[in-house]
């Protein structure tokens, strides 16, 4: 049993940048590396050989998170999401996840990965206070899987892992497909059929141009309103109604009661205006936005200021000044550049 109590919290009132969008979602990369190669985040082909990853010791150390996460949740921050790489891969989180549940005005912890380790850690991330999982899943074809994992994935394994995150008690998982044009889009209607009648939410997201490594081009998006239509012909859907602007998935349901789906639409919908979320690497890059061709680094406020507010301020300041809307703006003449890529970032 729990007998931590509860620390005396005063709500703050939310930073909000030049389009008045409040700062109140946290993604915190807590590593940057990964023991998949998905071609449409970190594709093996485009690492070189090199040793991009960085060397532990610049890593954010746990108590250094836990601040950080601290003096955003100062500024309005209510929701944070544990990111990578694959964060399982960091040594030690559940006892991580256990200190940043006691933070005072977090209301909502949860995690994206890609599920193959879930079976030794689903159980003490639960007891540690985290609330929600995500997992990656692109598809049910092994060969298919295997392909876009660059050889590292195993259908058996992520199945497994989602199990293993059911018997530690999660509630329903939202499984994140990213879907690519002649690649796995036509296993998808089988992934959909899968999942169609579990408390599970599957969401399709379109291929977008996180980064530059996956060579992304507009040819390769399926457009959402074809799954969405390609769906309905089967099972018919109704809008699942949401007072969250910010959101990034439209959520349906079937209209059986088998469930609910969610399409993730940055290219051919998006949902800039009512972005909420802040991102920070693993060495302590700040970045406002996924698309970010740069960021502002806070490790040396995190790691050597004697000032407790200056990071406070800092972050405050840089969200102020936020005027981010790429996929508003995307194609623009002189708007695509060169941008972080997705495994620096986390998602």
């Amino acid at each position: 049993m729990d007998m931590r109590l509860p620390l005396k919290f005063t709500e703050a009132v939310p930073v909000q940048d030049r389009h008045q969008r409040a700062l109140r979602e946290l993604r915190v990369s807590v590593i940057d590396r990964c023991n998949f190669r998905c071609t449409y985040c970190m594709p093996a082909d485009s690492l070189q050989g090199r040793g991009v990853f960085l060397p532990l010791e610049k890593l954010l150390t746990d108590h250094e998170i836990v601040d950080m996460v601290k003096a955003f949740a100062g500024l309005g921050v209510r929701k944070l999401r544990i990111t990578g790489g694959e964060p399982l891969l960091r040594p030690g989180l559940p006892a991580l996840v256990d200190q940043l549940a006691s933070i005072p005005g977090l209301t909502d912890i949860a995690l994206t990965t890609n599920g193959v380790m879930l079976p030794r850690l689903a159980d003490d991330l639960f007891d540690a206070g985290l609330n929600r999982l995500t997992v990656s899943l692109d598809t049910l074809d092994p060969q298919v899987l295997a392909e876009m994992s660059g050889g590292k994935a195993k259908l058996a394994h992520i199945l497994d892992g989602i199990k293993a995150a059911e018997a530690a008690g999660f509630g329903p998982l939202k499984i994140n497909t990213v879907v690519q044009k002649g690649v796995n889009d036509h296993t998808i209607m089988d992934l959909v059929e899968y999942f169609r009648g579990t408390p599970h939410r599957l969401r399709l997201i379109e291929y977008m141009d996180v980064g530059n490594s996956n060579h992304w081009s507009e040819q390769d998006v399926v457009p959402n309103a074809e799954w969405r239509a390609a769906i309905e012909e089967k099972w018919p859907l109704r809008p699942v109604r949401s007072g969250n602007p910010a959101e990034t998935a439209r959520r349906f349901e079937y209209v059986d009661g088998q469930g609910e789906i969610g399409f993730i639409s940055s290219i051919t919908q998006p949902f800039c205006g009512g972005c909420t979320r802040a991102r920070v690497t693993a060495d302590g890059i700040f970045y406002t936005c996924l698309f970010s061709s740069r960021g502002n680094n806070l490790m040396p406020l995190i790691r050597h200021s004697e000032d407790p507010a200056a990071l406070s301020r800092e972050i405050s300041a840089i969200w102020a000044a936020r005027d981010d809307r790429y996929s508003e703006e995307r194609g623009l003449p002189g708007h695509d550049r060169k941008k972080v890529e997705m495994y620096r970032l986390g998602g």
